[in-house]
């Protein structure tokens, strides 16, 4: 019988790429991991990593495996859930990861909610960039998540997770003009830190309207991209999540370009009652908001 424990850590190298990147998310030691992983190729008899020096990839049976497993994981985390619902009541922790518009403005009010109808569910929050949400769902630190995707920047899928629609925005050309996108091919821009969604998404928006923007600052946080561009610091592309409250001379010209959250959670959990009860929750907000828009 294959051990659960060595196929999660196979899977995570398929994504990982590295055992020592599997290592920190799992908190163990890389030595350990090489071992298990080395125990898992002797319990299936077949080999699994290919290792070139320190590197090593997956082979075509690893793959297959890897496959396997994320059906395997999903049925566990489905027989968990349905022993779930044989509780009175909602108990234990639910740990939800969510970037910082979106806690202020769709998580807040669900804390909210959760607390009032579930007091003894714990519920602990975790603020973090939406491309670092799907790892820490499948390292199970997070429970539900909210994950994005931009037009042109879609999301690939991760067979470890589930997601669903929660909310659609524009996405604004913030300038002190009202002027196009292509007229700011020579202004100095505003970008939000490399390797983010919002980072790429820029990027290749500018690059759509047939120029590279030339960055002058770095800045995560909208309402500090919004004070820079009131300062004529630069150009910035802004959702309406992080344009709500923009500085009187700033002008918000929108884009035929959206950016979509989505909810997140292994595949499996969806019917376990905190989870069931949380995308209750989000979903009550995410509607609330829009009609407020």
């Amino acid at each position: 019988m294959l051990d659960v424990r060595k196929l999660r850590l196979l899977r995570e190298l398929a994504h990982r790429r590295t055992i020592a990147a599997v290592a920190e998310a799992l908190s163990y030691t890389p030595s350990a991991v090489s071992q298990q992983l080395t125990a898992l190729e002797r319990e299936t008899g077949v080999p699994l990593l290919e290792r070139t020096g320190r590197r090593v990839t997956l082979t075509a049976a690893a793959l297959t495996l890897v496959e396997h497993t994320e059906t395997i994981l999903a049925a566990l985390e489905r027989a968990a859930a349905d022993l779930a619902t044989a509780g009175a009541a909602l108990t234990g922790t639910l740990r939800i990861g969510a970037f910082p518009t979106a806690v202020r403005t769709i998580l807040s009010p669900t804390l909210v909610a959760l607390s009032r109808d579930h007091p003894g569910l714990e519920l602990m929050v975790t603020e973090l960039d939406p491309a670092t949400a799907p790892a820490a769902l499948r390292a199970e630190t997070l429970d539900v998540a909210l994950v994005q995707a931009y037009d042109y920047v879609p999301a690939e899928p991760d067979p470890a997770l589930d997601t669903e629609p929660l909310l659609r925005e524009t996405i604004y050309l913030a300038a002190l003009t009202g002027d196009p996108l292509p007229a700011h091919r020579n202004a100095p821009w505003i970008l939000s830190t490399p390797g983010t969604l919002c980072h790429t998404m820029t990027v290749r928006a500018c690059q759509a309207a047939g120029f590279t923007p030339r960055v002058r600052h770095h800045a995560d946080d909208f309402s500090t991209v919004l004070a820079l561009v009131a300062a004529n610091q630069g150009i910035a592309l802004v959702p309406e999540l992080g344009a709500r409250t923009p500085p009187p001379n700033v002008v918000l010209t929108p884009l035929p370009a959206h950016r979509t959250t989505h909810l997140a959670y292994r595949r499996g959990t969806a019917t376990h009652p905190a989870i069931a009860a949380a995308r209750t929750a989000l979903h009550t907000s995410a509607t609330a908001l829009s009609a407020t828009r």
